[in-house]
């Protein structure tokens, strides 16, 4: 072994390989020490929020208009039913007040609510505790308001989306009953009609058979086996 190649084994073994499991193990435990991370899909605007910074009501709340959003987004959005929403779709005012409500309102609410938690040097509890000035609720609980309200206006969307689609399927049955009930009706009439005459023609037969007997029968060579 050369002079040169001892010296880059030893620089490998004493000088990067140590370094290296030094950065490891410092990416290891920053990550297992790093604060958790809270991500609202539906809600990007909001960024990653630390988990400790919400209380458990605000985190909640936050979770149910995430999925109750998202959901409306696609009803409200996607209005030519292709699963995605794009351009050839039909933009209404249902639609963009829910985009004004998870894009701006609610980060808003969320930063503003953030401030005040951040403004206490000490556990955070000043937003949770101090009622804010000319007002009986604390800044936990003015969050709490705007998001139960929002969160009652994505039900009350819900369900109208709901009682609206259950409408558009009574009229597809009225619509078929009535499609396919009046040509049987029609049918059925018909049909009685036809046996009706055919008995009278049976029984006209039958009566000119009595008055007008004849000995004329089938003959044994005319019955084919």
């Amino acid at each position: 072994m050369t002079q040169v190649t001892a010296m880059l084994v030893m620089f490998v073994l004493y000088g990067m390989l140590p370094a290296a499991g030094l950065y490891l193990g410092y990416r290891g435990i920053k990550k297992v020490t790093a604060p958790k991370m809270l991500e609202y899909k539906a809600m990007p605007q909001l960024g990653y929020i630390p988990e400790k910074s919400l209380p458990i009501e605000v985190k909640t709340a936050l979770n149910q208009i995430n999925g109750k959003g998202e959901k409306l987004r696609v009803i409200y959005g996607d209005t030519n039913n292709d699963g995605k929403i794009d351009d050839k779709d039909t933009v209404n005012e249902t639609y963009i007040m829910i985009q004004n409500l998870m894009d701006r309102h609610i980060p808003l609410a969320v930063a503003d609510y953030r401030r005040l938690h951040d403004l206490d040097v000490g556990d955070g509890a000043l937003a949770d505790t101090t009622k804010i000035k000319h007002s009986n609720v604390t800044g936990k609980e003015a969050l709490l308001d705007v998001l139960s309200t929002i969160n009652t206006q994505f039900d009350d969307l819900l369900n109208a989306s709901y009682h609206q689609d259950g409408q558009k399927l009574l009229a597809t049955n009225r619509y078929l009953q009535q499609r396919f009930d009046n040509p049987i009706a029609s049918t059925q009439i018909e049909h009685s009609s036809n046996q009706e005459i055919g008995n009278r023609d049976s029984g006209d037969a039958t009566v000119s058979a009595i008055e007008n007997p004849s000995n004329k029968g089938p003959k044994a060579e005319d019955i084919k086996l």
